[in-house]
């Protein structure tokens, strides 16, 4: 009576060694590319949570100031819609104030031309009166903490933190995703695997069920 041929058992060994090491190489790519901003939206989310028993003091600065008579000219004879200031008008805001004004547009009337810049951890904003050039700026800054709590949020962010959120998303995703099939593959090994990984999942969904009405 011959033996069995070890080759279909050599083969699966293979395959397994094959996904453990690829699983495990996407695993500790996406942990390292995840880590620092992890450990950012887990303690934002900390903050953010305790948000009002978080006691912070805006800092508030507000300047008044007429706009040059050559620049009040340059202004565009428009009397409603949006459109940005012109590139004069933001550099002199720029050097004499340092407000930064540009790649945003203003809210144009008859009468005024209103600027609203919003920041993570701030609120600005701008209003030129067409009639005498009377300027007015307001920014309130919240602090450090309101900083990163709206970089978690997004808020007021731009474009570029927009896309850098996808992509940690995406990530994650990758992170979570290649833990779980480790998970599946030493699962035999570690018989608490599925208990625990049932737990992560009961956990939240009672807390749902019994106490958010």
């Amino acid at each position: 009576m011959t033996a069995a041929n070890p080759l279909p058992d050599l083969s699966a060994r293979q395959r397994r060694g094959y996904w453990l090491r690829t699983l495990h190489q996407w695993h500790w790519i996406s942990a390292a590319v995840c880590l620092v901003g992890m450990l950012l939206f887990a303690v934002t989310g900390i903050t953010l949570n305790h948000a009002a028993k978080i006691e912070a003091t805006p800092v508030v600065v507000h300047v008044n100031d007429v706009l040059p008579a050559a620049l009040l000219k340059r202004l565009p004879a428009r009397t409603e819609g949006n459109a940005e200031l012109p590139a004069p008008v933001v550099a002199w805001l720029r050097e004499k104030h340092g407000i930064v004004a540009d790649a945003r547009e203003a809210e144009w009337s008859e009468d005024e031309i209103y600027l609203s810049m919003p920041g993570p951890g701030h609120d600005a904003w701008l209003s030129i009166q067409k009639e005498g050039g009377a300027l007015e700026y307001e920014r309130t800054d919240r602090g450090t903490l309101a900083f990163l709590n709206d970089l978690h949020k997004g808020r007021n962010a731009g474009a570029a933190w927009s896309w850098f959120i996808d992509l940690f998303a995406v990530a994650c995703i990758v992170f979570t995703a290649t833990g779980l099939f480790l998970l599946w593959l030493h699962a035999r090994q570690r018989r608490a695997t599925w208990p625990l990984v049932a737990l992560g999942l009961l956990i939240p969904m009672l807390l749902a069920l019994l106490f958010i009405h």
